[in-house]
This record gives structure tokens, sequence and C-alpha cells, in this order.
């Protein structure tokens, strides 16, 4: 195994690292959202389809933010 790559797989987030991935994450809902009101407008099932799997990869992109964020914490009470 490289050298960066044993360091990048060894690299622990930051807390704010993850609350800011969080937060660019739930920004990109927003185009999401706009997709899918464009594409139910115009009656465009393909469309439609694609925001509703781009809403669930933000979902489950979320989801595993908080989970990092919540082995964050618990890393903190172990270690104090």
């Amino acid at each position: 195994m490289s050298g960066k790559l044993a360091k990048a797989k060894n690299f622990k987030k930051s807390k704010p690292g993850t609350y800011l991935s969080i937060g660019t994450t739930l920004f990109g809902a927003v185009g999401v959202v706009k997709q899918a009101k464009k594409a139910k407008g115009e009656h465009d099932t393909l469309q439609l389809v694609d925001a509703v799997v781009s809403a669930a990869a933000i979902i489950t992109g979320v989801a595993l933010l908080v989970r990092e964020l919540r082995r964050l914490n618990d890393d903190d009470v172990l270690a104090g």
C-alpha cells in the first residue's frame, strides 16, 4: 500500500469538516427540488426519475455524514 493511500485511509474527519460536508450536500438538494418541480410541470418522467435518484443519493450521503459525526462524538467521549 502506498504511503499516500495509507495516510488517506487513516485520515479522520474533523467535526467542522463534517458539518460543512452536510451543509454542502443539503445545499445540493435545492437543485434537485427545482429539477423535480420542473420535470413534474413538464410531465418529463425521465427527468423526474433522475431527480428522485439524485434525492436518494443526497439522503444516503447525509446519513453517512451524520453517522461519521456520531462516531466523532463517540471518540471524543472515549478520549476524555
